[in-house]
């Protein structure tokens, strides 16, 4: 059946030099020769003159027929002078008007290397294609944003319907919503700003205790004490953490994991430390042979600075950067790694060259705290070079630093920018929910951007089909 096109198996393998075979693409047919196909062995018409059975041209191409010893291929037709260019001229162009995506992939198709795209469209082509990658990579992160942002939306929604089935579930729903939700109404956000106040306060009492104007008051027995000022802040602030935390534990939807969200977590941290010390204190006054728990005590209190935390429920910012640390371990363990390469580097040359002049790098281990502080580009000042050669490594070493801190930093940001623009399009969509006259349906969500990149591919191939451009006028030799 093939034999007839491809020669009888006694009489050679190959076609005559002189033959041609006819090809149809999407419709396109064109008589090509065999020796301008096989100048290009690595190609798919090429590999076409060695089949030899119509098994093995079925692998090649998607139907052959026998009577016109015709080859099909399901492909566009609108590329193809593109390929019949390249095997006449053994260059490939590529206009400024064709989508890059589905060039990449037609000559692809047809077994044709990037390299052989000539300089005039090489540089574009690959700037284009960079491009298109980039624009692919912002599409992912759009579709794992809206994706995320969706799960979380349907998360919240799967919390407010277990009200219905609980005792006074519609008035414990509304004041779950107005604790955990900042923004949801009027009432929600002056908790939220009364809440922020009490922060700021309690965190400006402890600094302004650590001051000798107000930390030198002595109590009846000459021990120091509390400014009774700061001691009623820290008592007020310490009620209204304390009522909040058991506010939110008594409305919420789910008892079981309520300390499982780490913002309930940080809220119990804010108020153990007094909890603890009030503990130890009673201890320590009635069993004086413990009297050194007391400096426990006086660590827990330090504790008090974690209540800054408490923030986060109410800063959109501060819980997007907790998610981009959280989700960027590898950056971070990138950038860590980084600067332990360049901190021994660079201690053990700061060594080598300043231990003979310079009595404060005498010692490696001493050398890593000035690598650190160089890299940083901290720049203390405490220990410096003092040699020429020294000096030299210093800058080498701050320069080093700026690149090996700006690497990393960049995919943290983008990771960052990611996580906002996620914890934003939540917020919004929670705040227009309205559950007053109960619950009827999710909540919507715009999953444009979701559905975007899965059709971009096809519409520029279809667009690619549909045109007709002058520029093509220039191949059109190839063709006729």
């Amino acid at each position: 059946m093939t034999g007839h096109i491809f020669g009888e198996p006694g009489r050679g393998s190959h076609m005559d030099d002189n033959a041609a075979i006819r090809i149809n693409v999407g419709g396109f047919k064109k008589r090509l020769q065999s020796d301008t196909l096989s100048r290009f062995p690595e190609t798919r018409l090429a590999r076409l003159l060695h089949c030899q059975s119509k098994e093995s041209i079925l692998e090649l191409c998607d139907d052959y027929d026998d009577t016109e010893k015709e080859f099909y291929f399901d492909r566009n037709p609108a590329l193809f002078p593109y390929v019949l260019n390249f095997y006449n001229t053994g260059r490939l162009h590529v206009m400024a008007e064709l989508c890059i995506f589905s060039f990449s992939q037609e000559i692809e198709y047809w077994g044709i290397n990037e390299f052989f795209i000539d300089s005039c469209c090489s540089s574009a082509y690959h700037c284009r294609k960079m491009d298109q990658d980039r624009e692919d990579w912002e599409d992912r992160s759009d579709e794992g944003s809206t994706t995320s942002s969706f799960d979380e939306l349907l998360e919240f929604y799967n919390d407010v319907t277990k009200f219905d089935k609980q005792l006074l579930g519609s008035a414990r729903r509304r004041v779950w919503l107005m604790l955990d939700n900042p923004g949801y109404s009027v009432a929600s956000r002056i908790i939220s700003i009364l809440s922020i106040l009490v922060v700021l306060g309690s965190i400006a009492t402890m600094c302004m205790n650590s001051m000798s104007e107000f930390s030198s008051l002595l109590d009846s027995e000459g021990q120091p004490t509390e400014d009774p000022r700061f001691e009623t802040v820290e008592h007020f602030g310490i009620g209204w953490f304390t009522l909040e935390l058991v506010a939110r534990f008594v409305v919420a939807p789910d008892l079981l994991h309520f300390f499982e969200h780490p913002l309930n977590v940080i809220d119990l941290v804010s108020i153990l430390p007094f909890y603890l010390t009030l503990l130890i204190n009673l201890v320590v006054d009635s069993t004086p042979a413990l009297a050194n728990l007391g400096r426990v005590a006086q660590v827990l209190r330090l504790m008090r600075i974690f209540r800054i935390l408490k923030l986060a429920r109410h800063s959109t910012g501060l819980r997007s950067l907790g998610a981009t640390l959280r989700n960027s371990y590898k950056e971070v363990g990138l950038l860590l790694l980084y600067l332990a390469v360049g901190v021994s580097f660079f201690s053990v040359m700061a060594y080598t060259v300043e231990k003979e002049d310079n009595e404060d790098l005498t010692t490696i281990p001493a050398c890593w705290w000035w690598a650190t502080v160089s890299m940083t580009t901290v720049g203390y000042g405490d220990v410096v070079p003092v040699s020429i050669a020294g000096k030299l490594t210093a800058s080498a070493c701050i320069l080093a630093g700026i690149l090996v801190v700006v690497l990393p930093i960049t995919l943290i940001f983008n990771k960052f920018s990611l996580f906002y623009k996620r914890q934003k399009q939540l917020e919004i969509a929670m705040r227009s929910c309205d559950f007053d006259e109960g619950i009827k349906e999710v909540p919507s969500v715009n999953l444009r951007n979701y559905y975007a990149h899965k059709v971009k591919s096809l519409m520029a191939s279809l667009s690619n089909m549909s045109r007709s451009s002058p520029s093509e006028h220039s191949l059109n030799e190839s063709i006729h």
